[in-house]
């Protein structure tokens, strides 16, 4: 192995839920270093969850990124001049990012709303197997799918 190996950053959890997946998606949602904003969205948008749903927004959270994290992905790899699409399985860390991030893309998506009402939603359709998130899940397990003839180039 060539290079130094990268070293693992391990986020703290947050101070209200402490957990450490919550504290990450604070940290996809910020823009420019401003961490308190970016805080108070996402806990406005868990007591959205909380008072539509009566449920505790946590374990909606953790339902709706365990729904939007994608089993199988496609990586471009060349061949002899040719360039396939070859079917991979999706490690547990590039999972949650994966979901992570096409949640967030959901929410912003979303027009006329203010951001924690849009993120609440997201959230809530992705934990019901709906919305935009999951479609996103569900094109990237179509192409893997669809590309399966060219699995045996993973290696």
């Amino acid at each position: 192995m060539r290079g130094k190996k990268k070293r693992k950053i391990i986020i703290p959890p947050d101070p209200i839920y402490n957990n450490p997946a919550v504290s990450k998606f604070i940290n996809h949602i910020m823009r420019r270093g401003k961490k308190s904003i970016a805080s108070k969205i996402v806990y406005q948008a868990f007591d959205i969850i909380k008072e539509k749903t009566q449920k505790e927004p946590v374990d909606i959270f953790d339902q709706a990124l365990k729904n939007a994290s994608p089993l199988l992905e496609v990586k471009s790899k060349r061949i002899g001049g040719a360039t396939y699409q070859v079917p991979r399985e999706v490690r547990g860390e590039r999972k949650l990012t994966l979901a992570t991030r096409w949640i967030i893309q959901g929410a912003k998506s979303r027009k006329g709303k203010p951001m924690r009402e849009k993120l609440a939603e997201e959230l809530m359709e992705a934990a019901n197997n709906a919305g935009w998130a999951i479609k996103k899940r569900n094109d990237t397990h179509r192409m893997a799918e669809a590309n399966r003839a060219f699995a045996h180039f993973a290696w």
